[in-house]
């Protein structure tokens, strides 16, 4: 058991001893409150002071009773204090503080529920980015093991599927949720949950077993994913097109970092919302490719042609070196740069 919740129990039962015996001295000697408290406490404190006033057989082997049962409680609070003090549970404590506080102050952050080995590669992934997140996770030994690794992943020891943690890892404020527990049935679960306490929060669940991806999407699950699935027909396409999947691992894995694909939000302020890709000169000035656009409607334009244009809240995937997609998304959030990048291409494309 945690010494901290060791030392909370003592305490607990040093209270309820004084409780007893305040009212066992009042009820067998009747005594007054403050007589029978004091008593209580030298007792148990074993000072050695005479009796406030003379006891009764009873009253004796009720103090005697007290001072055995009080002995014990007594070091078992130093024992607990002492393992507390000596195991750094102090900094722990306050270091939990800290981690809470800074939950406290997450924004359009994501929740990831699980830290297996799918919710240890996202985490991985969305640190690298980076994205904020927090891991909801209730196995003990995954949580010792994120605070052994030292990653400083911000995680919140608890079971997702109660209302009261999720909403303590900010569930009200968060951007969305992925649950990637081990079992099917918890994944429903927490999407039941997770739906009702923020209707409009984008919810991506893990599925193991056949037929759990539409019981999580009735339950309120934006997206469900199985790995079992992803991972027989990755396995299968790298023997049918060994090449593709080749170029498939270059431009999303992060261990090649000569050539990335991205995905660029056009924000509603931008000044290139109206304009074609042509005029836009995203192409031209950066070197990237767009491999696709996908419109707020859902609408996905593979290879888009040159007159394709930009509306708000359009999704640009692109292909190119890191730096290159880093300088476009720089563009299209730069509001100054859109009118003298319009009338330069738009002269060209004329």
């Amino acid at each position: 058991m945690d010494p901290v919740r060791h030392f909370k129990i003592s305490i607990c039962v040093l209270l309820l001893l004084l409780t007893v015996g305040t009212c066992g001295y009042m009820t067998l000697e009747g005594w007054s409150l403050l007589d029978a408290l004091y008593m209580t406490v030298i007792t148990l404190g074993t000072v050695g002071f005479r009796e406030v006033h003379d006891l009764s057989h009873v009253g004796k082997v009720f103090t005697m009773m007290l001072i055995f049962f009080g002995v014990g409680v007594i070091g078992y609070i130093v024992g607990s204090l002492a393992q507390i003090m000596f195991e750094g549970q102090f900094q722990r404590i306050i270091g939990r503080k800290k981690v809470e506080k800074a939950i406290a102050a997450l924004d359009g952050h994501y929740i990831i529920c699980g830290f297996g080995r799918i919710g240890s590669l996202i985490c991985k992934e969305f640190s690298a980015k980076p994205l904020p997140f927090v891991v909801v996770e209730k196995d003990i030994e995954m949580i010792a093991q994120m605070e052994q690794d030292g990653h400083g992943y911000l995680f919140l020891p608890g079971d997702a599927t109660i209302d009261d943690v999720l909403l303590r890892a900010g569930i009200k404020k968060a951007k969305g949720l992925i649950s990637v527990v081990t079992s099917d049935t918890e994944n429903v679960y927490i999407t039941l949950t997770a739906r009702g306490l923020n209707p409009d929060l984008f919810i991506l669940a893990r599925a193991g077993e056949e037929g759990s991806e539409i019981k999580l999407k009735r339950a309120g699950a934006n997206k469900v994913v199985s790995p079992y699935l992803i991972g027989g027909s990755r396995m299968a396409q790298a023997i049918l097109r060994p090449t593709v999947v080749d170029f498939i691992e270059i431009a999303t894995g992060r261990e090649h970092m000569e050539l990335q694909m991205e995905e660029i939000l056009i924000p509603p302020h931008s000044g290139f919302i109206g304009e074609t890709l042509a005029s836009s000169g995203f192409r031209k000035e950066t070197g990237v490719i767009i491999v696709g656009v996908k419109k707020q409607t859902g609408k996905m334009v593979f290879n888009p042609e040159s007159h394709t244009k930009i509306e708000a809240h359009d999704t640009l995937i692109v292909l190119g070196e890191p730096a290159a997609i880093q300088k476009l998304d720089q563009l299209v959030r730069c509001d100054s740069c859109a009118e003298e990048l319009i009338k330069k291409h738009r002269k060209k494309d004329e």
